[in-house]
């Protein structure tokens, strides 16, 4: 049987959402900046240390809160899915310090309220345009010392534009709810080194 993993990819306009997923799936990049104005999900398979897993991965445009209930989840047709999801991706631009503030005020509103029923879910919070490095509004080590010791979330930066560690962060995140879910299950297995040891390849 294969399993469904669900991730959320959220992010303020303009910060490399879509780059991101279609450099992960089509190994393709375009400067050409195009809004994303409505949810849109792709279903791709994936093959995770000889697992298969079918991810729905939904681009979700920009909101002004995470849904607060199930109603206001129905209510908004971009949040489809948002509150139940299986994993997320928090995307924000190195160069912008606003996006950054964004993705801060959504992981809170993750936290305070995503479904209970759903149980944790990772948060993995992606410094995306890490070619224009020398624009950075910050220096990487201050986000990911915040990130991973206060936020207690995953952080990498990536570069759509050069395919730089696109793959790695989906790997690292399907790692972690694979880990999360066999760890909800009483499960005896445990995944560790998904920087260093997982294999992730696309069907």
């Amino acid at each position: 049987m294969v399993e469904t993993l669900s991730i959320a990819v959220i992010g303020d306009p303009g910060v490399g959402k879509t780059s991101i997923i279609r450099q992960f799936l089509y190994n393709d990049f375009t400067e050409v900046y195009t809004p994303t104005n409505s949810r849109y999900v792709y279903r791709p398979s994936v093959i995770l240390n000889g697992n298969m897993f079918d991810l729905k991965i939904m681009e979700v445009p920009p909101i002004s809160s995470f849904p607060a209930s199930t109603c206001q989840e129905w209510l908004d047709l971009r949040c489809h899915g948002v509150r139940t999801a299986s994993a997320y991706i928090l995307v924000y631009d190195i160069c912008c310090m606003e996006s950054f503030e964004y993705i801060k005020m959504i992981r809170q509103q993750i936290v305070d309220n995503r479904a209970s029923s759903s149980g944790e879910a990772p948060i993995l919070v992606v410094g995306s345009k890490r070619d224009l490095q020398r624009q950075r509004f910050t220096s990487r080590r201050a986000v990911s010392l915040l990130v991973k010791k206060t936020w207690k979330c995953g952080y990498i930066e990536c570069s759509a534009k050069y395919n730089w560690h696109i793959t790695l962060l989906f790997k690292e995140l399907l790692a972690s709810a694979v880990a999360r879910r066999l760890k909800h299950n009483h499960s005896s297995i445990r995944l560790q080194g998904a920087l260093h040891r997982n294999r992730c390849s696309i069907m």
